[in-house]
């Protein structure tokens, strides 16, 4: 007789997180449930409560819902200038969860952290592996919450016996409907690039997420993986798949912008924040599929291809 998987999503009507509860409510062995700050505008296959992770009421909620596993999603995706709030929620949020797992002896624990725990640095090498330290900067809050996030389950591991734990560090996230401050980049009429830097994109299918993190949850895997298609792709080659030109801005010339905008309001990222496109973390997923046994659907080409098409499909609507 299978038992059944009792599990919890957090961040659950964000957008991967409606896409993972539906995908894994058609599984038979499961029975899942979500928590959100928001609620869903329209029905889905699997209830959503309204809960901050960082509620004193989540430990109860666990015990309530006889959880055994838990996707942890909610995060600060789009950091804006209150860093105490995002640190509150990712950081103190995590932490909530994690005692939740200990009071309620939860058999598995998935977190979502990103390559940016391993930081933007000049000296990244090539390729990232998971056996490269983390060095989330401390000039960039959401690089620097995901190492600290990841320092925390860390130590969660290493204390107690109970929970597994599964952490997953995915690069740029895409798929056809894709809207964030990344894609944002794709759709000026130039691209841009600071100076001479030439730190490529690696890009990772929503949809491969998503299965990604079904697999690990239902296999009870353990450990940290990096999560990225095959391949990468360069500013000169995306914008060459875009058809457009590449305009290189001088790293001090971006700084200079961008001091100048958060003074006056008018932009949330910090000038420190130029290294996100000059030093991008690189991720390498040989230990995915050959650990972890997931090997991704689309490459990183097909995904921004796929990314691509459907934006150009918009635009023609919308003309």
């Amino acid at each position: 007789m299978t038992t059944t998987k009792h599990i919890l999503i957090t961040g659950a009507n964000g957008y991967i997180g409606r896409l993972l509860g539906q995908h894994l409510s058609k599984d038979e062995t499961c029975k899942v449930i979500g928590i959100d700050i928001s609620s869903p505008s329209s029905a889905l296959s699997f209830p959503i409560e309204q809960m901050d992770i960082r509620s004193n009421d989540l430990t109860q909620f666990v015990a309530k819902h006889q959880i055994t596993h838990i996707v942890h999603l909610a995060s600060i995706v789009s950091p804006g200038k209150d860093e105490a709030l995002e640190y509150d929620i990712d950081v103190n949020g995590t932490k909530n969860v994690i005692q939740a797992c200990l009071n309620n002896h939860v058999q598995h624990l998935t977190v979502t952290s990103s390559g940016a725990a391993y930081g933007y640095h000049a000296d990244n090498p090539e390729w990232i592996s998971e056996s490269d330290p983390l060095r989330g900067n401390e000039a960039f809050s959401y690089s620097r919450h995901k190492r600290l996030v990841e320092q925390a389950l860390e130590s969660f591991t290493q204390t107690q016996g109970t929970t597994q734990v599964l952490v997953l560090r995915p690069c740029t996230v895409l798929g056809a409907t894709t809207q964030n401050k990344i894609t944002a980049l794709f759709d000026r009429k130039r691209i841009l690039a600071v100076g001479s830097s030439n730190s490529p994109f690696v890009f990772i299918w929503d949809n491969d997420l998503v299965h990604a993190l079904a697999f690990g949850a239902l296999n009870s895997k353990s450990g940290a993986y990096n999560l990225a298609g095959d391949g990468k792709l360069t500013v000169q080659q995306l914008a060459a798949i875009m058809k457009k030109p590449v305009q290189r801005v001088p790293a001090f010339v971006l700084k200079l912008a961008l001091w100048v905008g958060y003074k006056l309001g008018l932009a949330s990222a910090k000038p420190e924040q130029v290294m996100f496109l000059q030093y991008r973390p690189v991720l390498s997923n040989k230990k995915l599929k050959s650990e972890f046994g997931y090997q991704p659907q689309k490459t990183t080409k097909e995904v921004f291809e796929l990314f691509w098409r459907h934006r150009q499909q918009q635009s023609q609507t919308n003309d």
